[in-house]
């Protein structure tokens, strides 16, 4: 199977098993926390009506002071939020439909609710490349929610508490979820078994582990990936096979 960009099909080559397994998840003796506090923000935001419908081993483990942890394995339906909803988009997604930000968005902290969401980066617009979205978030440090549609159709993705980086540990905090459209929102919480929330290199990035199992991971090219349960957010498949092609690739910064 191969996968259609830029004009033409191209064969895809996944990462070995021996590869994927070569990305450690074992903490070690430099691993350090940083905690700090977060207050709460309220606000309402206006939801445009212009959407369209449609590996290199770890060294330590880095993290802020966790969130509480959601219900292991629950894939949590959204529910209307007790204020309507009005959310700014600065820039047109292609991947999510206006009725799935609102879903959404009642699972976002409340620390990042009244602010616009900011297009950084698409693969309509800026290509294919792992390197590329890194750099996209270079000067940034606010949340981002990274969303995917595969050569299936199905979407999902990942919302993290800091920007997408380079780094040779583990980073993040538990506000960190996956999240799957199959066809109904389902969202995976941390289960706080670990503090396994994301890693990047250059080649590869990958979110949730545990047991040589990613929840989510994208390869270099951001062509191809694949989803497993891990027993950082013991989450289902959120693609419909465990190893997909990327159709399209977004991130939005909450900021």
């Amino acid at each position: 199977m191969g996968v259609f960009s830029r004009g033409h099909w191209q064969a895809p080559a996944f990462p070995s098993p021996g590869q994927l397994s070569a990305v450690s998840t074992a903490p070690c003796t430099c691993c350090r926390t940083h905690p700090h506090t977060m207050k709460a923000l309220r606000g309402r935001y206006t939801l445009l009506t212009g959407c369209p419908e449609e590996a290199q081993p770890l060294q330590c483990v880095e993290t802020a002071e966790q969130e509480d942890p959601g219900q292991a394995g629950a894939g949590v339906r959204a529910s209307p939020p007790e204020e309507p909803y009005q959310l700014v988009l600065n820039g047109e997604s292609k991947v999510l439909r206006a009725e799935q930000v609102q879903q959404l968005v009642p699972h976002l902290p409340p620390r990042v609710t009244g602010y616009p969401w900011n297009l950084l980066y698409c693969t309509a617009r800026d290509g294919f490349s792992l390197k590329s979205m890194y750099r996209s978030m270079n000067k940034l440090s606010s949340p981002v929610l990274l969303v995917i549609r595969d050569t299936d159709g199905q979407t999902f993705g990942a919302f993290s508490s800091t920007a997408i980086r380079l780094s040779s540990c583990f980073y993040g905090t538990g506000e960190t979820f996956l999240f799957s459209f199959s066809p109904e929102l389902k969202v995976f919480k941390w289960t706080g078994t670990n503090t396994f929330f994301m890693k990047g290199d250059a080649d590869l990035l990958v979110i949730g582990g545990g047991s040589g199992k990613f929840g989510l991971w994208l390869d270099g090219d951001l062509y191809h990936g694949g989803s497993h349960r891990c027993e950082t957010f013991d989450n289902e498949i959120l693609s419909p096979q465990e190893q997909f092609f990327i159709r399209d690739l977004e991130v939005w910064a909450l900021i």
